[in-house]
């Protein structure tokens, strides 16, 4: 487990200032978690059981797995985001892929087989939020290279420390996908013409996808459907998201550390 109770947390739930709770949802990509009025929540800690679990996207290639074109790699990077009306928090997960092969003594033919590591993936937080938290959940497949830029020496990027000045070319920006695109911007939107970026203004700050059927952001469960029925009813294929929390049933206090 990567995470725990915060301390005072903790201590106002032994006293019965606040009580834990858990908040799980599934299937679909779209969710809400209520928060009453003249209350708040702090949210402290998520496991995340991937989708894809149950599927195994297999082939016979002489004991090599071909790339298996987007049909396993739009599992492979999924992304959960907190909205709370006032902050945004997005989190990406890399998903781990499995690969087993056996030999077909009959055929003669060794096949392989790629499957989907969905073992929970445990993540730390401290959100706090008077509002209803909305949350996003999205499978990712690419990022799109809009335009490049060969970094300079600054008071931020010195040579031989960083890229600054060592002529390789990085992406300036990168679509994400949505419409319009989320355009992730490098090195950092503060200041940007001291890198030679032009026109950082429309673009974002850190790395999050915006829905996109072709790119992603894609509800989870869009993209099983598109394999067939049976694999969007299965339990085994959908993600699942627990949160864990406090909530205090007061108005939020001015100081919350």
């Amino acid at each position: 487990m990567s995470w725990q109770i915060p301390t005072q947390i903790e201590q106002d739930i032994i006293c019965g200032k606040a009580k834990y709770q858990t908040y799980q949802v599934g299937f679909g990509g779209q969710n809400i978690l209520p928060v009453a009025p003249n209350s708040y929540v702090v949210i402290f800690g998520y496991d995340f059981s991937p989708a894809g679990g149950g599927l195994r996207i297999s082939e016979a290639q002489g004991g090599t797995v071909q790339d298996n074109t987007p049909l396993i790699r739009w599992f492979e990077t999924q992304q959960i985001s907190f909205y709370t009306g006032t902050d945004f928090y997005p989190f990406i997960h890399h998903v781990n892929t499995e690969y087993v092969a056996w030999y077909n003594s009959a055929s003669e033919v060794t096949f392989g087989a790629l499957t989907i590591d969905s073992s929970p993936i445990a993540r730390q937080l401290y959100i706090t939020s008077t509002n209803d938290v909305t949350i996003s959940v999205g499978l990712i497949l690419t990022g799109e290279r809009d335009t490049a830029i060969a970094i300079p020496v600054t008071g931020r990027t010195p040579f031989n420390l960083t890229y600054g000045g060592s002529g390789q070319l990085q992406n300036e920006f990168t679509d994400l996908g949505g419409a319009p695109n989320v355009r992730f911007v490098q090195p950092t939107q503060k200041n940007a013409e001291d890198f030679g970026v032009l026109g950082a203004n429309d673009a974002v700050n850190q790395t999050y996808w915006g829905p996109d059927v072709n790119n992603g952001m894609l509800d989870p469960t869009q993209y099983l459907n598109s394999l067939g029925s049976d694999f969007r009813n299965a339990a085994a294929c959908n993600y699942f998201l627990c949160l864990h929390y406090a909530i205090y049933n007061k108005t939020v206090p001015e100081t919350r550390g």
